[in-house]
């Protein structure tokens, strides 16, 4: 049916199956109930789901909308990636004006609800820097997209301010500048794994015309960066583990650094596995090594 269609074209437009990076926020909740031990032990259980939930939920809707903004402002480049090039929008099968409204629709929704259900400021305020993100990095006039350097290095703010938005759920206090520093690193160096892989796998016409920061990017340029900011997330979880007297976590860094290089060597292998780095999880050795080193940092604070 026709309508089903297009109702299909604009769930396409919205981007839901990128939902795992809401994820983002539990690591920020994880380390606030770790690191304050009185919060811990006087956790309300299902309370304390309850509004993991619903905060994930909210970020979705503002994650969504950022999309939405990325999926209007993108069309005229998008039609120069290989796969892109078939996004609704890009082919005029939907509508601008109706991707606006829901855009209204999902940050006043998500921005009213937390208004209702955390009244503390920091989480409003998270959540509100997470969609500004969005406008600076996708927007013209601004468009940080565009720059060199700075391009990669605002999209991965995301990655601060998600676990923000988790830490703040339950408490009012700020994590480590350690913390957010190594979170925004790990972040960076994800996202110029990326450009590492559109570089490579796309023309010079096909890159520089799909996004214009790569234009001005050499390829070796984009190497040292990403080794930049996979030493400095090194650098700074380490200067946050002797902070904390966490020392037991050094012992995991070995294992972290395999994790780093496998997604290295991936960039410049798969350009899919580059531009969605969730999609890897669905590779076996990468979901497997996951898991294990989630199991090796949970050893590392048991016997901290």
């Amino acid at each position: 049916m026709p309508g089903k269609n297009k109702f299909k074209l604009y769930l396409n437009a919205l981007r839901l199956e990128r939902w795992p990076r809401s994820l983002a926020i539990i690591p920020g909740f994880v380390a606030f109930l770790l690191l304050d031990p009185a919060a811990l032990s006087g956790l309300d259980i299902p309370a304390g789901s309850g509004k993991l939930l619903l905060a994930f939920v909210l970020t979705l809707f503002i994650s969504t909308a950022n999309y939405i903004i990325n999926e209007i402002t993108d069309a005229p480049y998008d039609a120069h990636h290989p796969a892109k090039k078939d996004r609704p929008l890009v082919k005029k099968e939907i509508s601008i004006p109706v991707l606006l409204v829901l855009w209204l629709l999902l940050v006043a929704l998500s921005l009213a609800v937390a208004t209702f259900f955390f009244p503390a400021t920091y989480f409003r305020l998270d959540l509100t820097a997470l969609l500004l993100a969005g406008i600076l990095y996708n927007v013209p006039p601004i468009r940080m997209k565009d720059i060199p350097f700075l391009d990669s290095t605002l999209e991965s703010a995301n990655n601060p301010i998600r676990f923000l938005i988790g830490w703040h759920i339950l408490g009012q206090t700020f994590p480590p500048l350690s913390l957010l520093v190594s979170w925004w690193a790990f972040g960076n160096f994800l996202m110029v794994g990326k450009r590492v892989a559109e570089k490579k796998f796309l023309s010079a016409a096909q890159s520089s015309a799909y996004r214009l920061s790569l234009k001005r990017y050499s390829a070796k340029q984009l190497f040292v960066f990403m080794v930049f900011n996979g030493l400095l997330f090194l650098a700074t979880f380490a200067l946050f583990a002797v902070e904390v007297r966490f020392y037991t976590l050094l012992l995991s860094f070995p294992f972290i650094l395999v994790y780093l290089l496998m997604f290295m060597k991936k960039s410049t292998q798969d350009i899919h596995g580059a531009e969605e780095p969730e999609k890897l999880l669905k590779n076996p050795y990468f979901a497997v090594y996951t898991l294990f080193l989630a199991i090796i940092l949970l050893l590392a604070y048991l016997f901290k």
